[in-house]
């Protein structure tokens, strides 16, 4: 990614914690998939406006960690809660949290059959009751925020990885989301489209956006970050801010992790 964005953001580690209340609280959260235990007593508060990153190992937990927030996966014990209440189980309510807690995949999952722009509208006017054009107009003032207005009118097929990545997120902005969550948004992407979907991320997080980052992009972590969280084997082994994770970090585990994905 360009220098120019780093200039633009306090440098790896710099970054001040944000001040906001707690928004997204798990305590003691245990998950099984069968006889699989993938979240093991894990605890994380995430605040108003903070971007915290979690990395690991394949198979670590981080992914269902993400699912867990709003509710993808259902947890076996232990509480979430978004702003101070714990997450609806299913209905209206639970629509409304996948408004307010936008998520996106390393997959896109856009409607194929729809355009740019009507997959970007489909959202608010379904869950949100928005009116159609101001639905539009929300549409294009994001598909422009993200480098994709001129797309509007093609199906996501006609579009690279990268543009499709950035409708994903332009979808879930759309949605004015207290939160987002990313699952590893680059890990589909072909090598020089990954740098226009993560120049995207660091504009959201420099625009005070709350965020949960599943990635292997370390330049992004660094980068980005207020706090970077390591797991593995279900567990969350650190919770440092990138400075500090990057260059000390505490456990053998994550040690060993870092030297293997930072010498390759």
């Amino acid at each position: 990614m360009a220098d120019s964005t780093t200039a633009e953001r306090p440098s790896a580690g710099a970054a001040a914690r944000p001040t906001g209340e707690p928004l997204i609280v798990l305590e003691h959260v245990d998950k099984h998939f069968g006889a699989l235990h993938v979240l093991k007593d894990v605890s994380l508060t995430v605040h108003r406006g903070e971007v915290v990153v979690v990395i690991g190992p394949s198979g670590s937990g981080k992914s269902t960690l993400c699912r867990t927030i709003n509710r993808l996966e259902t947890i076996d014990s232990g509480t979430i809660t978004l702003d101070g209440k714990p997450l609806p189980a299913e209905g209206r309510d639970l629509a409304r949290l996948r408004a307010d807690v936008g998520m996106v995949f390393q997959s896109f999952n856009l409607f194929a059959h729809k355009t740019v722009l009507e997959n970007v509208t489909l959202g608010q006017v379904k869950a949100k009751k928005v009116r159609p054009a101001e639905a539009r107009a929300t549409a294009m003032e994001i598909l422009d925020r993200v480098g994709v207005a001129d797309q509007a009118a093609k199906l996501p097929a006609q579009l690279s990885g990268g543009q499709q990545q950035r409708v994903a997120i332009a979808r879930a902005l759309a949605m004015k989301p207290q939160a987002l969550l990313f699952d590893e948004p680059t890990s589909a992407l072909d090598p020089e489209m990954i740098n226009e979907v993560l120049d995207v991320m660091v504009g959201l997080a420099r625009d005070g956006m709350t965020m949960v980052v599943v990635t292997h992009e370390m330049g992004f972590a660094r980068r980005a970050a207020h706090r970077v969280v390591f797991m593995d084997a279900g567990q969350i082994v650190e919770d440092a801010d990138p400075e500090t994770f990057f260059t000390a970090p505490r456990s053998e585990r994550a040690r060993d992790f870092l030297s293997k994905i930072l010498t390759h």
